[in-house]
């Protein structure tokens, strides 16, 4: 006899990232695996969501009140409807040697969340884990989106209903500015972002602090256009009486785009 080690490649390494994706709408993506070894494989592939033993995993407490950071949970926020956010064609099969297989993984989210994650395996032979895939995705419920600063959030959703919180609420008993960005195409302010800028004095030619917000439009297949979305910030003199510039006050983005943002900040004399 002659034994043989099974070997594919895979044209995704570590991550896919399907991108934001507005909730109720899908997505897809491919990505191809290679046999390179010199016999027929026999694969079929898994995702941690649909383990028989995820209900028994998820007794754990979650990683962000425990001592340690480290994350071994790759299942993030799953759909309502309790159908599966990502699913992946085909689930099984062969691949001859030498010879390669397509694989579409498609994102169906069905409410806002920025944590829907997953974990795909390739297992060769029922036994043998080839290859890991960590699936993430996004998706809003309206076509524009803004990211960065601190997280205000768990990356593990509550069952419960909770009420949002108006910004005069948020703002009480602290020395923090309200910053609002409008879409020009909905206007309605979006979800509270915080922006932290920490300023450090030294002897030489002061440098302002500095960070940035990133501002997309989400390209929707259905409803393909190129016509750019608007963006304009609003209180602006409030925040430059306190130290603060935006790069720009307005601009556009088009869709599919992120563009960046700089804030800075120099304390005022007073």
């Amino acid at each position: 006899g002659r034994g043989v080690m099974p070997s594919i490649v895979c044209s995704v390494e570590e991550v896919l990232n399907m991108g934001y994706v507005i909730a109720g709408e899908k997505v897809t993506s491919t990505f191809k695996i290679q046999n390179t070894s010199t016999l027929t494989l026999r694969y079929s592939i898994q995702l941690d969501s649909l383990s028989s033993t995820r209900d028994k995993d998820r007794q754990r407490l979650p990683s962000f009140i425990m001592s340690s950071l480290q994350r071994t949970e790759f299942v993030g926020t799953q759909n309502y409807n309790g159908l599966s956010v990502f699913s992946i064609f085909p689930t099984e099969g062969e691949i001859d040697a030498g010879k390669s297989q397509d694989f579409t993984v498609t994102f169906s989210p069905d409410h806002e969340s920025l944590y829907y994650s997953d974990c795909l395996k390739v297992v060769l032979f029922g036994k043998k884990i080839a290859h890991v895939i960590h699936l993430k995705g996004a998706a809003r419920d309206h076509p524009m989106f803004v990211e960065g600063g601190v997280p205000l959030d768990v990356p593990i959703e509550s069952l419960a209903v909770t009420l949002p919180v108006s910004p005069q609420e948020a703002l009480k008993g602290g020395n923090v500015l309200p910053l609002t960005l409008y879409y020009r195409t909905l206007q309605e302010p979006v979800k509270s972002i915080l922006l932290i800028l920490e300023y450090i004095e030294g002897e030489s030619s002061p440098v302002p602090a500095m960070t940035e917000l990133k501002v997309g439009a989400i390209q929707r297949a259905q409803f393909a256009s190129k016509k750019n979305m608007e963006f304009s910030f609003d209180s602006l003199p409030l925040l430059q009486q306190k130290g603060f510039t935006i790069e720009s006050a307005k601009g556009t983005v088009e869709p599919g785009q992120v563009k960046c943002i700089s804030v800075s900040w120099m304390p005022p004399a007073d």
